[in-house]
């Protein structure tokens, strides 16, 4: 095993796949990939045998299924409000008052923005918020990380904004991330990784920037940042013991285009954030997802993000974790940053993509195998915690792909074809009354969103009626729909593909924006 200091770095550190190991090790991990497909087509598939060969066992599951689904909705709820309370008092607070109270002007921020095939507009808007922040922005070092794949409109949309805003950063460089590589998937991981080595050798080394004091904000190129948003985090950073031992997550707020988006986009969209408001208000369970923060220090010294990934967020985590032997965290900063949510010239691509972003964001059940087989190679990681955190993704990622399809679908199952004998039992009776009751006091939390999402809504364009907000509250009895069509399906999708190694590769949401065509 390779040392550095006291990290956990082996040679099979960044495995991505099965393929990449060899002998027993291959086959263990190979197992682990096929481990969370199995468990969640095994209870999907029990519900349905025995709802036709022991209808009553099948109830009261079904009626375990709907308690366990209220508690947990009442339990994350709460956990919602509570967010929602400590973001909006972050919006409110004066970061620049709180800094000014601790050492800082020896900090930098190194912004790493890839994109594709993104338009101008997408790619400056980006840039301008970044301009726009409180702060000594000529502290700050911002990349911009085209793919040599999107072709030249790519480069030329770098140099154009790199010309218009250079004088406000401390530095601005274009980092073109090579097609074909050997060993990279093509996708955001290996591209900012790319890119945090391109500004490591053409910025951080000639000027003799210490590691230690650079802040990596790794956005996705539609992040639009708050104007406080890095003097937050310098705060959390600055008043985080080791904080070199952590990563720093802001909520993710899908609301840039919220007003244009169809109300099925919305509730997806809207949902992705709640889940992660829920997370922060539980940071043992938190894991870095999408836009997220890090020292330069802790991303060098594990060889930055992993280039053979889909779900490269999150993926930094377990590495730096394992490195660390468990020594790692991420810190929740609950405050926002604006992302777009998913829009497209019709309704129906609008509806796959979704269903497709969807898809690669459960996908980061590639984590689960990767846990597991370094839980079994690292033995200085405390047991307990392995056991804990492994139990928390594969309950995670089994409850998302099957507990909407059991309760929503497959939930009236043993009254259609438990026989005539179960039909005639009381239990049979009570079935449809009691998971209808769970499942409509479990509904009950639809006001608590309704009310949140309404509060965290951007200024209603002039072009939309005041009538509109109506439909932001209604929109939400499409949960049920949603949870299935965009979170269940695509969860097994992902889950089916890991399990029969038909490996993904990074699929790039398309960026589409309504006003510039109409």
């Amino acid at each position: 095993m390779e040392k550095t200091g006291e990290l956990y770095l082996p040679h099979d550190f960044h495995v991505g796949k099965a393929h990449e190991l060899h002998g027993t090790d291959r086959i263990v991990y190979r197992l682990f990939e096929i481990f969370p497909g199995f468990l969640s087509w095994l209870t999907l598939g029990g519900v349905v045998f025995l709802s036709f060969f022991a209808p009553a066992t099948a109830a009261y599951l079904i009626i375990a299924f709907s308690l366990f689904w209220l508690l947990k909705t009442v339990y994350l709820s709460i956990h919602v409000r509570h967010n929602w309370r400590r973001l909006t008092h972050n919006i409110k607070t004066d970061w620049t008052l709180l800094l000014s109270r601790l050492k800082h002007d020896y900090l930098w921020h190194l912004v790493l923005l890839p994109y594709d095939r993104e338009n101008y507009e997408t790619v400056r808007g980006t840039v301008k918020a970044l301009s726009e922040v409180n702060g000594n922005r000529k502290r700050m070092i911002v990349v911009l990380a085209p793919e040599e794949r999107a072709g030249n409109e790519a480069r030329r949309i770098a140099e154009r904004l790199v010309e218009k805003f250079n004088p406000i950063f401390g530095h601005m460089l274009i980092s073109v991330h090579p097609k074909d590589i050997p060993g990279d998937t093509a996708g955001k991981g290996s591209n900012i990784a790319h890119a945090a080595e391109t500004a490591r050798v053409r910025i951080l080394d000639p000027q003799g920037i210490s590691y230690e004091d650079v802040i990596v904000s790794a956005f996705d190129i539609d992040t639009i940042v708050y104007p406080q948003y890095f003097e937050c985090l310098m705060w959390y950073f600055l008043t985080t013991e080791e904080p070199h031992k952590a990563s720093y997550q802001p909520v993710p707020l899908y609301n840039n285009n919220i007003w244009e988006a169809p109300s099925f986009s919305r509730v997806a969209a809207t949902s992705g954030t709640f889940w992660q408001m829920i997370q922060q208000e539980r940071p043992e369970k938190l894991a870095t997802f999408s836009s997220h923060a890090v020292s330069f220090k802790a991303l060098h010294e594990v060889g930055y993000w992993q280039r053979n990934m889909v779900s490269e967020d999150s993926r930094i985590y377990w590495n730096l974790l394992f490195a660390h032997n468990g020594d790692y965290r991420v810190v929740p900063i609950s405050y926002p940053v604006s992302m777009d949510a998913n829009l497209a010239k019709t309704t129906w691509q609008t509806f796959k993509n979704i269903y497709r972003q969807n898809r690669r964001w459960t996908y980061g059940v590639e984590n689960v195998p990767y846990i597991l087989y370094h839980s079994i190679k690292n033995k200085k990681f405390p047991f307990f915690k392995k056991l804990r955190l492994a139990w928390v993704q594969i309950e995670g990622f089994w409850s998302l792909a099957t507990h909407p399809i059991v309760l929503f679908s497959l939930g009236w199952l043993p009254l259609l074809v438990g026989g005539r004998e179960f039909s005639t039992t009381i239990l049979s009776y009570n079935l449809p009354i009691v998971a209808r009751t769970f499942l409509t006091l479990a509904m009950g939390g639809l006001i608590v969103s309704a009310i949140i999402s309404t509060a965290l809504l951007p200024k209603r364009p002039a072009h939309h009626a005041r009538t509109k907000y109506i439909g932001m509250l209604a929109q939400w009895i499409l949960v049920p729909v949603t949870m299935i069509v965009f979170s269940a399906i695509p969860g097994l999708d992902a889950q089916t593909r890991l399990m029969f190694g038909k490996y993904m590769g990074f699929w790039v949401t398309p960026k589409y924006t309504k006003s510039l065509a109409d």
